[in-house]
């Protein structure tokens, strides 16, 4: 159903009057000058130039990376549309749109990331299975919806519960959409009941992205967003959510999206012996050179974004320009005209920091980032230390080779 032909009600108009000019604020003007580069076209997976990236603190919708496990559903009946809340509580109840619009609506700036961003980078060290992501598998938008938090109070879930009467103790997302790995069943995942009953958590039923309703590729007409999580976890389209005992026992849960040590291969392999991946790991990537790039000697501005996972801000971009001898201390920003400060209320929590540094390179050479969080976690220098045969969270130093003369740049 295309976004224009949804029919908004009048306190979401008001709200989106309120909203849309902040974000324009920080949304490019030039956004159309980029597009997405397909990885895959069955199912679709795409994501943009990595220049673009840098070029708004906010990713327009339109080169948000889309990460698909199967066709994309379409919903065509918004006021039929429904999603069933049931499984280990007292009160199922069938939650309309509608519902969702009456609570209170928050606006939550979270970046997603999928958890085999980078992959490409470390299959070059030994084979791994899936889609060959480089660096943009990750976007920062501002996500409009209702805490998950008050949706579960109306069926009698209070604030800050671990475990419901009848022993649930985890909210099982389930989406519309069908994919192989499930055997053509649908796609589906959890988290703790402890997380989505927590106010500060910031879990979101949402159906705004960006100030504007969900389109199609985003999750139409309302998604899960699990802030500081692997976007595994952030289920699009979704159709129900069940209060279960145990996680999940999705494929996407239980036999994939866990990180192995690089021992492990397809020969020796047992899913049972990792826990489900949530929190992202502290990453760092250079956006404004290419792996490999030629520029003339001089004057060249460095930059690229950082972020961590849980809600840990950004302590420091180190950024060296003799392949990790030396570094130096890159500037971070988040909001135009606001400092950023880690952990501090006027930074978002859940969102990507940008980074920029303007050095002198006089010749050939190696350029090398890597952020430390606030709770001193620093990404790890080696990739072959982190591989792993799914080729997830690879957060290694990120490291583009520069070669020094004529250039058009």
């Amino acid at each position: 159903m295309p976004d224009e032909a949804v029919s908004l009600p009048i306190e979401l108009i008001w709200a989106r009057s309120k909203i849309l000019p902040l974000i324009q604020k920080e949304l490019p003007l030039s956004s159309f000058k980029f597009s997405l580069a397909s990885l895959m076209q069955e199912p679709f997976n795409a994501e943009p130039p990595r220049s673009a990236l840098v070029s708004s603190y906010v990713t327009p919708v339109e080169l948000f990376f889309k990460r698909n496990h199967g066709p994309i559903p379409v919903v065509d009946d918004i006021e039929r549309y429904c999603v069933d809340i049931c499984g280990l509580i007292e009160t199922p109840k069938k939650l309309y749109i509608r519902d969702v619009r009456m609570l209170p609506k928050y606006n939550v700036t979270a970046t997603l990331q999928c958890a085999g961003n980078r992959r490409t980078a470390m299959s070059k060290t030994r084979e791994v299975r899936g889609v060959g992501w480089d660096v943009s598998a990750i976007g920062n938008a501002v996500w409009g919806g209702a805490k998950l938090a008050d949706v579960l109070e109306l069926i009698g879930i209070p604030k800050l519960t671990s475990s419901t009467r009848s022993g649930g103790k985890h909210i099982e997302f389930v989406s519309i959409d069908k994919c192989k790995e499930e055997n053509g069943g649908p796609y589906k995942a959890s988290i703790p009941l402890s997380q989505a009953t927590n106010l500060e958590a910031d879990v979101l039923l949402a159906y705004e992205m960006n100030g504007e309703p969900l389109n199609r590729d985003h999750g139409y007409p309302l998604r899960v967003i699990v802030p500081g999580v692997i976007g595994a976890r952030s289920v699009k389209w979704l159709d129900s959510i069940n209060i279960i005992a145990e996680e999940c026992q999705g494929f996407f849960m239980q036999k994939d999206y866990k990180m192995f040590p690089p021992s492990v291969d397809w020969d020796n392999i047992d899913w049972n012996t990792r826990k489900p991946q949530m929190d992202f790991p502290v990453q760092s990537v250079i956006c404004s050179l290419e792996d490999v790039q030629t520029i003339k000697p001089g004057k060249v501005t460095i930059s690229g974004y950082a972020v961590a996972g849980g809600d840990r801000g950004i302590e420091r971009v180190d950024v060296s320009i003799d392949g990790g001898k030396t570094w130096m201390e890159a500037t971070r920003f988040q909001k135009t005209g606001i400092p950023y400060i880690a952990d501090h209320i006027s930074s978002d929590k859940w969102a990507w920091v940008l980074f920029e540094i303007t050095v002198d390179i006089p010749h050939t050479t190696e350029i090398v980032a890597k952020a430390v969080d606030s709770a001193a976690n620093v990404q790890p220098e080696k990739v072959q230390d982190i591989w792993n045969l799914r080729g997830i969270l690879n957060t290694s130093w990120h490291r583009v080779h520069v070669r020094v003369g004529h250039s058009n740049m």
